[in-house]
């Protein structure tokens, strides 16, 4: 019996050593505990955790905010652990406390867990438990508490009886009239999701006047969460009543004093246009729309411009192109040629949308100017995103036309006397490709490319190689064998040297892209023909390109041509060459022993050890016979290794092996 009892001791050990690191001094140690309340609740019980755990928790609110967030987000979960739904009532208290302290963090997470144990109420222990604890935080003195008690109506409004309802939206009416601007703020915040809840008839005489109120505000930060609200009232009403009720309020938004109110509109435009449906975008939001495209703030102009596109595709389609081309279009023009870059660089990137709702015709005589204009941006976020969407353009008005009209600005700049201009026109190069497909680009882009890799400046060299290599993964090896590698094979007979560095660069990508068979039979030898060059710097880089290029070579194939031509390179003149040969030497090397091993250990073994050897085999090389040779390796590395794990592992191995 004795022993039971100090069995039982034990296991509780480490529980009492969480409850008294609750009380400890040090912050670390409390939170840790904190974030363990699940178990320290577990071994007390329902009981001991409703009648003890809880009101000591209770007690410690004032603790670092860290502790309290911490506590917040854990008794959210905490329902199960206090006995289920029906005692669900025992984690208010200490939720309410945590809900009234000073920390912003602490106190929308404590109101999320309130929301979560609201929901988990039924009815009646709702309007006896959490609708009190929501009064209270109502009537509260500190402006904390009336914050936090504006997200807990939309979750106690649905499961009340009518009196209560309505206690609730007077309730709501007094914290959009509070004196202090933080309240005001977090009503308008909660508005929208409030007005959700609530019937329609008293959406129409409460909550209404109170959004009307909350956009005439003081406070801009109070306007602009109105405007949010502003959607979600206006999904909920027929369209007389948005007319009537919601436009007045929403015209005055959109030409509010503050810019952050307008850009709040801006940002939430294309929803307001879905919920006013087509009609009342003609007359109301049209205008407004074009107010917001010359507003006098760059931040509200570029916001507006991002919705260009998908406001002009929600129009009513029978007026969609009048529209466009009347009220939109000219607005555009504008913006096109704007002094703020952020702005152009909005409407670049949806502007190209237009292209499908305008038609071919419309596209050429409207949109191409403006494209050409861009695409000779200063700004290369201007430009990446007109190229980035050539194939909008290049469905609705085809590749010739497109060829004819754009090319030729995209030709310009890719030979742009700023080598930064040239090298943003590359980086686009890849995407461009892939829009205009393999037969276009032989015929208009590849010259260009190729021209490139002989530019003067390095930057642009060493982009153009990676864009060889982009372009090989785009059409494929077959293309790069015919198109591409004979062009790059001629550089190495280029008298400048750098333009032979150039092609062992280019070589060194390809090899990646382009599979074993087409690296031995066309890159290989021109690697082995520059091992001879007089300049030194084009060896050792030889010698470089030998090391990546072997993974992608036959051992055969490495044994009868690189290594003897590392060898020689070992043994030249240059100090450098021989330090890069000697390091290729090794690294060839390792690499062959580790495809060795892959291949004579059987595949039931799988790779779960092969980190482990990779570093054992640069040393010692594995046996090459049979499993059982291979298993050999296997029990050494155990016996030299203190990882349990990979012990216990390679046992397990050994039974696979036996079967196989």
């Amino acid at each position: 019996m004795a022993a039971s009892d100090k069995s039982v001791d034990d296991s509780l050990y480490p529980i009492a050593v969480l409850i008294d690191e609750l009380k400890n001094e040090d912050v670390q140690l409390r939170l840790n505990s904190i974030k363990k309340l699940s178990t320290i609740a577990l071994a007390l019980g329902e009981e001991r955790t409703r009648s003890e755990l809880i009101p000591f928790l209770t007690e410690t609110i004032y603790d670092e905010d860290e502790v309290l967030l911490a506590l917040a987000d854990q008794l959210g979960n905490f329902t199960s652990l206090v006995g289920g739904p029906e005692y669900a009532m025992y984690l208010l208290p200490p939720l309410e406390s945590l809900a009234t302290v000073e920390e912003t963090v602490v106190r929308d997470k404590a109101v999320e867990s309130l929301r979560t144990v609201a929901a988990e109420h039924s009815a009646l222990d709702l309007e006896i438990h959490v609708v009190p604890t929501l009064q209270r935080l109502v009537s509260g003195d500190w402006f904390t508490s009336r914050t936090s008690a504006c997200g807990l109506f939309s979750v106690c409004y649905p499961r009340v009886t009518q009196p209560v309802k309505a206690e609730l939206r007077a309730n709501f009416r007094k914290l959009c009239q509070d004196e202090t601007p933080m309240v005001r703020r977090a009503a308008a915040n909660k508005l929208g999701e409030f007005a959700k809840v609530v019937e329609t008839e008293y959406l129409k005489s409460d909550l209404i006047p109170n959004f009307v109120q909350l956009a005439q505000d003081d406070q801009d930060s109070v306007r602009l969460l109105a405007v949010e609200a502003c959607v979600s009232i206006a999904q909920l009403l027929p369209q007389d009543d948005v007319e009537h009720l919601v436009l007045p309020t929403l015209r005055q938004c959109a030409s509010d004093s503050s810019w952050r109110v307008r850009y709040m509109v801006a940002e939430k435009f294309v929803d307001l246009q879905k919920a006013v449906g087509p009609e009342i975008t003609r007359v109301d939001l049209v205008p407004a729309f074009q107010y917001l495209l010359k507003d006098a703030e760059a931040e509200v102009r570029a916001a507006v411009a991002t919705k260009v596109k998908d406001f002009c595709a929600s129009l009513d389609k029978a007026n969609q192109v009048q529209i466009i081309l009347s009220s939109i279009l000219p607005y555009v023009r504008d913006l096109v040629s704007d002094p703020n870059p952020h702005v152009k660089s909005a409407l670049a990137s949806v502007i190209m949308g237009l292209s499908p709702m305008l038609g071919a015709y419309q596209t050429v005589e409207q949109l191409l100017p403006l494209f050409l204009i861009q695409l000779k941006d200063e700004c290369p976020e201007v430009r990446l995103n007109i190229i980035s969407n050539l194939d909008c353009v290049n469905d609705v008005i085809g590749i010739q036309q497109l060829s004819q009209s754009l090319l030729p600005a995209i030709v310009e700049l890719a030979e742009d006397s700023k080598w930064r201009v040239r090298l943003a026109i590359i980086e686009y190069m890849p995407a461009l490709a892939g829009q205009l497909g393999q037969e276009f680009f032989d015929q208009k882009l590849r010259g260009l490319c190729m021209g490139w890799l002989n530019d003067h400046v390095y930057a642009i060299r060493e982009a153009a190689t990676l864009n060889m290599k982009k372009l090989v993964e785009q059409f494929g090896a077959p293309w790069a064998e015919q198109a591409i590698i004979p062009m790059i094979l001629v550089m190495s007979r280029n008298k400048n040297y750098l333009h032979r560095m150039t092609c062992l660069f280019c070589l060194n990508v390809l090899a990646e892209v382009c599979g074993t068979e087409i690296t031995t039979k066309l890159l290989l030898p021109t690697v082995l023909l520059l091992a001879a060059d007089p300049v030194a710097n084009v060896r050792f880089n030889v010698a470089k390109t030998l090391q990546k290029i072997s993974p992608f070579l036959e051992a055969s194939v490495i044994d009868a041509q690189v290594k003897p031509t590392l060898d020689k390179l070992n043994a030249d003149a240059d100090v450098d060459v021989k330090h890069f040969a000697a390091q290729a030497i090794a690294g060839i090397a390792a690499e062959m022993e580790l495809n060795v091993f892959r291949t004579s250990v059987p595949p039931c073994m799988g790779l779960k050890l092969e980190a482990a050897l990779a570093s054992k085999l640069v040393v010692e090389p594995p046996p090459m016979s049979a499993a059982a040779e291979a298993v050999g390796v296997v029990l050494e590395l155990n016996t030299n290794t203190e990882n349990n794990d990979i012990v216990a592992g390679g046992e397990q191995q050994l039974k696979s092996v036996s079967e196989c």
